[in-house]
């Protein structure tokens, strides 16, 4: 998508103050905490990384023993130092080429994330490192669908993608076990409380 830097896009959108989007607030978080925190409960889970984990404000609704929170935006991660500051159990840190992660995660997560990543390079690499840091689990909530147009409501910051075509291709040692269809299907007469973003998980194989 011509020159455009999802990663600068995002960090110029904190930096001025804005939030993560209507996906991370109210009605639509609620729901989210509601299936993840089921999950995580039935599952015995108890490490968690989000990559993408935006201003934070979708994890006050989490249930987590131990939580990393990553992001390209270095404004987003201080937020999140700021806001969960009295929290130990909350870690964040900024995306960067440095970083580093083991295998040592019970569940990965990728909430309101892939279709924000415009370039194909970054939403590949994206991918990989997502279901790299995985000992079991990885949470997807997004879109699943090719865009062949662009409508003119999305901003450039937006790109569906069928990404679960591209995950069965390229990540070989997961399969998906479930798909949630949303409570709140998009609608475009009330765009902050509904979403076009489903629920996808995915189990490693043993």
């Amino acid at each position: 998508m011509d020159d455009f830097s999802s990663k600068a896009y995002w960090e110029n959108r904190y930096s001025k103050g804005k939030n993560s989007g209507a996906g991370s607030y109210n009605r639509l978080a609620e729901y989210k905490a509601e299936v993840i925190n089921g999950f995580v409960k039935e599952k015995g889970i108890h490490k968690v990384v989000e990559w993408g984990c935006g201003d934070g404000n979708q994890l006050i609704y989490m249930h987590y023993d131990e939580y990393l929170g990553l992001d390209v935006s270095s404004t987003a991660i201080e937020i999140c130092k700021n806001k969960f500051s009295e929290d130990p159990t909350k870690h964040f840190v900024l995306i960067n080429d440095d970083l580093q992660l083991s295998r040592g995660y019970d569940l990965a997560l990728s909430l309101d994330v892939i279709f924000h990543l415009t370039e194909d390079a970054v939403f590949k690499k994206y991918i990989s490192d997502l279901f790299s840091v995985s000992n079991k689990y990885v949470c997807i909530y997004s879109s699943n669908y090719e865009e062949k147009t662009k409508p003119f409501i999305f901003a450039r910051h937006v790109r569906h993608r069928e990404f679960t075509v591209y995950v069965s291709e390229a990540i070989k040692d997961f399969e998906l076990i479930a798909h949630i269809k949303n409570r709140y299907p998009y609608n475009i007469l009330d765009r902050k409380n509904t979403s076009f973003a489903d629920f996808y998980f995915y189990l490693k194989k043993t």
